[in-house]
């Protein structure tokens, strides 16, 4: 929920008194309040109609401009469809009110492990950021800047999935702080703290804020008030993230510098750039890998005889690998589980692979084929299991990565890849 900026809002008395006894909005039946903040009140809901529990946000908008913008940014939040962003469904008017239902999500927010004794392991802190960031990269593909990131409107389901919320809603109320802002100023960038145009380059910049709190459970720029966060934010950098936590790479502090750049033209410029460099450090914190860095050259040679990539020149082998890994996988061992999202797409070097979907073993994929094509694609959950029928080796390419691969490589690529898919459901 968007909090106000400076103490948390109370809602007035005639919003308060507006809802009470609420049993019904709209179609959705009330069950009981979640949450409530300066931006309005949070209810779980059930929709009769679909037989699914949704998450109904409910504001007040003081005039008819606030109203129209609450619409217009509802609806444009609306059209997101991506696994790690909270669904929106529907929006609507209940007497002086407005409200928006969204998806349901069963967990906890950032909230709960930007804590110092509950902080998350590095490699999972950095696969969660990853995947926020990888869909905030998507968002703004889309034209839509949230503007108000923090830890609390980030959810993490039952899963340990990252689910982002209050896309559009962020500027629903049209309450402001006696600065003339709204948001939370301790994950505001500087432009935003000066009334100046925010873009993509501003949710970056609150994006690294957010990275740096469940790495270490500190704020990047904390204050007693909101003058002196504005301060800090705008004209001080945060400790390096190197002096409180010894056991993240190097490349970290570089990451949150970028990040939190005060020019906004020195910090990462799109999401892709941000989630590159989040995909580097995870692939130095572990994995079995194979072969090692010093015979790159018997790698290249290994995986060109592979049927999928015979028709690539070794150059192009080369530019895969860059932004490929080589895992070895024992027999019995899951490779990735239904219902997991993540963006990557699997090549089988040696050994068979078995596939199964709700317990039943569906299909065996032997060396040269592939599987893992709708994560890759269109970023959905996996829709089965993947288990190593023998110990076998495979090549796993990230999205993000494969994004920047030069333009015929992704051509030779696809063009395999539909062949393998077309001989697959012939």
């Amino acid at each position: 929920m968007a909090d106000s900026p400076s103490k948390p809002s109370k809602l007035d008395e005639s919003f308060l008194a507006g809802l009470a006894d609420l049993k019904k909005v709209g179609r959705y039946e009330i069950i009981y309040k979640i949450g409530q903040g300066a931006a309005g009140i949070v209810y779980l809901g059930r929709d009769p109609y679909i037989k699914r529990y949704v998450a109904i946000k409910i504001s007040r908008p003081t005039s008819e401009r606030g109203k129209e913008r609450f619409f217009v940014e509802a609806q444009s939040a609306g059209r997101l469809n991506h696994p790690n962003i909270v669904a929106v469904y529907d929006l609507g008017v209940y007497n002086e009110f407005c409200y928006i239902t969204m998806e349901y999500v069963e967990g906890h927010t950032l909230e709960k492990v930007c804590r110092a004794k509950k902080l998350l392991p590095p490699r999972q802190a950095l696969e969660t950021m990853f995947s926020v960031v990888n869909a905030f990269d998507y968002a703004h593909k889309e034209g839509i800047i949230h503007r108000d990131i923090k830890p609390s409107n980030i959810m993490v389901d039952v899963m340990g999935n990252a689910k982002i919320t209050d896309f559009g809603t962020a500027q629903m109320t049209e309450e402001t702080s006696e600065m003339g802002i709204w948001g939370t100023p301790s994950y505001m960038s500087p432009e935003q703290l000066q009334e100046e145009d925010v873009g993509p380059f501003s949710d970056i910049f609150s994006l690294g804020c957010v990275f740096y709190e469940i790495l270490t459970g500190k704020q990047a720029f904390p204050g007693n008030n909101n003058f002196s966060i504005m301060y800090k934010v705008t004209n001080e950098e945060p400790p390096p993230i190197s002096t409180i936590r010894k056991d993240l790479p190097p490349a970290v502090d570089q990451i949150l510098k970028k990040a939190l750049a005060k020019k906004k033209q020195d910090r990462y410029q799109s999401c892709m750039d941000f989630a590159y460099d989040l995909k580097f450090v995870l692939r130095g914190l572990g994995h079995s890998r194979a072969p090692k860095k010093d015979k790159v050259q018997d790698a290249i040679d290994f995986i060109h005889n592979v049927p999928f990539f015979r028709n690539f020149t070794k150059g192009q082998v080369a530019e895969v690998a860059n932004v490929g890994e080589i895992l070895k996988f024992e027999k019995g061992q899951d490779i990735v589980k239904e219902g997991e999202i993540d963006d990557h797409f699997f090549i089988i070097l040696s050994g068979r692979t078995k596939i199964s979907k709700n317990g039943q073993q569906v299909a065996v994929l032997s060396s040269g084929e592939c599987f893992g094509e709708m994560a890759f694609i269109a970023c959905q959950p996996r829709v089965a299991t993947v288990t190593a029928d023998t110990d076998c080796m495979l090549m796993r390419i990230s999205a993000t990565l494969f994004d920047r691969s030069p333009p015929p490589v992704q051509l030779r690529f696809f063009k395999n890849f539909a062949t393998i898919l077309v001989r697959r459901f012939s």
